[in-house]
């Protein structure tokens, strides 16, 4: 058997204070949700492994507190993430407006090289209330405002679509990194190419110093010549 490949994965979640950021983390990790509200002082994580297109990926969740003295957590806090996960409270109109705001607090203080394709997912929380007050239609066509941020309607008490959501929060990620990947080494292999392409010319130059630099086909010919 061919041994997978492992994966570490940076996740960010955010949100305004009692979303049920924490409750969605625990039923995830650790299947398990408690009605007792605890404040996050911070910020802390939780881990968990699992296998996705035959690779063998841990993520690193990171829990936040939703109050605003916290809302600036710094730099370091958000390099490095490879995917961040928006919460709301479908209850609680507010928590979803402020869901603009903390994708762009996200933008600002991790400054991902490709921001327009970032890997978000936006989570409405607490579906399995009955007094909702922001609709399904309203949370999907701002997140179609978004570059089609995945849309997932949660239950942490419940555990409802929460494996689903996070199994997509680690795929979109892996994507995003392999991705990235791709880019980076084409960036590598034109920079060689230019590299191979400027000591070629500078040699030309050296040892035909009457060609004009500006002059391409007097160059090229040159060139010819060498070889």
């Amino acid at each position: 058997m061919a041994t997978r490949k492992k994966a570490l994965l940076k996740v960010i979640v955010l949100g305004d204070s009692s979303v049920g950021k924490t409750s969605l983390m625990n039923q995830y990790v650790n299947k398990r949700f408690s009605n007792q509200y605890k404040a996050t002082i911070g910020a802390d994580f939780l881990t968990k492994e699992v296998v996705i297109d035959e690779r063998v990926v841990t993520m690193q969740i990171w829990d936040t507190a939703g109050q605003e003295r916290f809302q600036s957590l710094g730099v370091a806090f958000y390099r490095g993430a490879d995917c961040c996960v928006l919460v709301y409270d479908t209850t609680a109109p507010n928590t979803f407006k402020n869901l603009e705001s903390w994708r762009d607090e996200f933008l600002i203080q991790a400054s991902p090289r490709d921001p327009d394709h970032f890997p978000f997912v936006v989570l409405g929380n607490k579906i399995d209330l009955e007094n909702r007050a922001v609709s399904t239609k309203r949370a999907q066509q701002w997140c179609q405002t978004k570059n089609d941020i995945p849309y997932f309607e949660t239950s942490a008490k419940e555990g409802i679509n929460v494996d689903l959501a996070f199994q997509t929060i680690a795929k979109n990620a892996i994507a995003q990194e392999t991705e990235m990947a791709c880019r980076l080494q084409d960036e590598r292999r034109t920079e060689a190419w230019r590299t191979e392409r400027l000591t070629s010319l500078q040699e030309t130059l050296d040892d035909e110093p009457d060609v004009d630099p500006f002059d391409g086909s007097a160059v090229s010919r040159a060139q010819q010549q060498r070889v």
